[in-house]
């Protein structure tokens, strides 16, 4: 083993303002030190961060010709509860057509998600 992973970090145009819908998505804590550049939330012992990135361009969903770049799998009891409390938040719904476990989603600037959920 070299190391062990200790975040993983969105690139975004507003680091404090992305931290705080997935603050509220994943019932998330801030930690202290956070600026415009970088916020650090954690989440079930698991750190997501947000770093500035002023040129920021979102990927395409679903494009076959394009990169995700990087998804989130956030594990949700009710699939039919948890969608509109995600929406309400800024999250937009881009894939419900799957194989029943899981909806593809986008966060207010543009990174996908998934609810997904045990059938």
């Amino acid at each position: 083993m070299v190391g062990q992973l200790r975040s993983v970090v969105l690139d975004c145009p507003n680091p404090p303002e992305l931290a705080s819908f997935y603050e509220k998505l994943l019932g998330a804590e801030r930690l202290a030190g956070a600026d415009d550049n970088w916020v650090v939330v954690v989440a079930n012992g698991t750190r997501l961060a947000f770093q500035l990135s002023p040129e920021y361009q979102p990927p395409t969903f679903p494009d076959p010709h394009g990169s995700q770049q990087v998804h989130l799998d956030v594990l949700v009891e009710d699939i039919e509860e948890a969608e509109p409390k995600a929406l309400a938040l800024g999250a937009r719904l881009v894939q419900k057509d799957t194989d029943d476990t899981f909806r593809v989603y986008a966060d207010p600037v543009g990174h996908t998600f998934c609810l997904v959920w045990l059938s």
